[in-house]
């Protein structure tokens, strides 16, 4: 065949079928399935027999009609993207993403792009999807802070007892505090100004009045008696010491520690014993006359519990005024350290914070544990009970505070705000205010009907060690800190009115007399200082 020959092409026809493919399948297996059974060979040489013929098929329709719904469903979210609006501003669109746990930026990502990602984010989830979001943070939040970190141990049969008793025992007393404030806002807004002001200008007259070396190693506590005229201090030598106020006479050494005593109290009704005021008009008038008869008034001391003091070893000793060695030990604390011991207002209750990251609740008469309370993530170090005697406040190392309804064991505020360690807690006389000192340098004033912090007292350079308000009126609040210094602060302004200035070391601990006429401050550098005011 040479090149100049003519190629024909054939061109192969068009065939149109018509009808279902399917049917046509069907009856083209159905021919071959026949023919396999008569033993026909195709025109092929192969026998049918060969041949795999299966009844399986394609659902095209449903398959069609599946690929139509997802293309719908893609072109409804593009024209509601279309439709949703969404914020220009960045910053906005940026906690957006952050509120729905998106990233906030991808690699080469502009405004643009992070606000079209925003859009059918938001397409995908529901316009109001970011609502949902906080929504469901908040409750998470709500829920947890409920139930975070604390306990309810099941309680001896004892503590239902108490809980009555302490119901019973609160409810007169906050009865006759709500009476006596309804008094007093119906005498005259000049009346009441002139007495905070009376006050007030005593504190900012505060001065030196006496100060005292009360042992050979750090002074940690102090508190004044109920009576203003004891003040009983603890020291890392092992001892506790009761001084006579404003004379500063040593009354009493209690010896029973082994190590670092970390705090010590006075029981709410104890009192100067007659035989210690004869001692003390002895000393002041300076006789050494043996010939003097002393009078003989053993049968009138308490022998009941008039202290309590706590050591870092866990050990908690009661003593009274007759004996230097502890009336009784509460022993379950160890090695753990306890660091404060408070006395209910009844007298019949002692509250103890232990290292262990809670506290517990003892009951003197029977000396037993009625109450083990957790709910702090670490160590519990400061309580403080209200005024009625219903409701207790626990400062703890990881920064938190709760208050806690002792009628019901429930926690019913949580204190939130302090960026150290909460070292120090009082309640103002009002019964519905407290005040917290912490390792951050501040003071917070908090409300417990609007439970939340109404004030913060960027009071001190360092950390604050303690924190008393006055005890009758609570017209100002004492703090001290590890700065040197304790100061006064005015309520409700929270003006400095103060500054204490003396020690040579950090202050460990302060204290308002009951009689406000004397503020007690202990120091690192081994002594103790009474403050009065100086209106001469």
């Amino acid at each position: 065949m040479s090149d100049d020959d003519d190629v024909i092409l054939v061109k192969k026809p068009k065939q149109v079928y018509y009808g279902s493919l399917e049917e046509q399948e069907k009856a083209r297996l159905a021919a071959l399935a026949a023919a396999a059974k008569e033993g026909v060979e195709d025109s092929g040489g192969k026998e049918l027999g060969d041949i795999q013929v299966s009844g399986e098929y394609m659902e095209l329709e449903e398959e069609m009609s599946r690929d139509k719904k997802a293309l719908l469903e893609e072109f409804e979210r593009r024209r509601k993207a279309r439709q949703l609006n969404v914020s220009t501003d960045d910053d906005e669109v940026r906690r957006s993403l952050r509120q729905l746990g998106e990233p906030v930026c991808l690699f080469g990502e502009g405004p643009a792009e992070r606000r079209v990602r925003l859009r059918d984010l938001l397409s995908y989830l529901g316009e109001d999807a970011i609502h949902k979001k906080l929504e469901e943070e908040e409750a998470r939040i709500e829920r947890d802070r409920g139930r975070e970190g604390t306990w309810y141990h099941e309680g001896p049969p004892q503590l239902k007892d108490a809980r009555l008793f302490i119901a019973r025992y609160s409810l007169p007393r906050a009865k006759r505090r709500l009476t006596k404030a309804r008094d007093e806002l119906q005498l005259a807004g000049s009346i009441r100004a002139a007495a905070k002001q009376e006050s007030q200008r005593k504190a900012t007259a505060m001065a030196i009045y006496c100060s005292q070396i009360g042992d050979t190693r750090p002074i940690s506590f102090c508190r004044f008696s109920s009576d203003s005229q004891m003040l009983i201090t603890s020291s890392w030598s092992g001892l506790v010491k009761v001084w006579s106020v404003p004379d500063c006479i040593p009354l009493q050494t209690l010896k029973g520690h082994t190590c670092n005593v970390s705090a010590a109290t006075f029981h709410p009704r104890a009192v100067l014993p007659s035989h210690w005021r004869q001692k003390i008009e002895q000393e002041k008038e300076k006789k050494e006359d043996d010939s003097i008869e002393v009078m003989d008034t053993s049968d009138e001391i308490s022998e009941s519990c008039q202290m309590a003091s706590c050591a870092y070893d866990g050990s908690v000793h009661l003593w009274n005024f007759k004996s230097d060695a502890p009336l009784a030990s509460l022993s379950g604390h160890s090695p753990r350290r306890v660091s404060r011991v408070e006395f209910h207002p009844s007298g019949r209750f002692l509250a103890t914070t232990v290292f262990d990251n809670s506290w517990r609740l003892w009951d003197l008469h029977t000396r037993t544990e009625v109450l083990h309370q957790e709910g702090h993530a670490k160590p519990v170090y400061s309580i403080a009970f209200q005024c009625d005697g219903s409701l207790a406040v626990t400062g703890g190392m990881d920064a938190f505070g709760r208050v806690w309804d002792l009628r019901t064991g429930r926690c019913v505020m949580f204190l939130e705000g302090h960026l150290g360690p909460v070292l120090g807690a009082d309640w103002s006389p009002a019964g519905h205010q407290l005040a917290t000192a912490a390792a951050d340098h501040q003071a917070k004033v908090w409300d417990i009907r609007r439970r939340a912090p109404i004030y913060t007292i960027p009071s001190h350079t360092h950390l604050l060690s303690d924190v008393r308000y006055q005890k009758s009126n609570g017209h100002f609040l004492l703090t001290s800190s590890y700065d040197k210094t304790a100061r006064l602060w005015s309520n409700p302004a929270w003006h400095p009115l103060r500054t204490l200035s003396g020690h040579d070391n950090k202050v460990m601990s302060a204290d308002i007399s009951f009689d406000n006429k004397y503020i007690a401050t202990c120091s690192y550098d081994r002594t103790f200082k009474l403050w009065a005011p100086d209106l001469a």
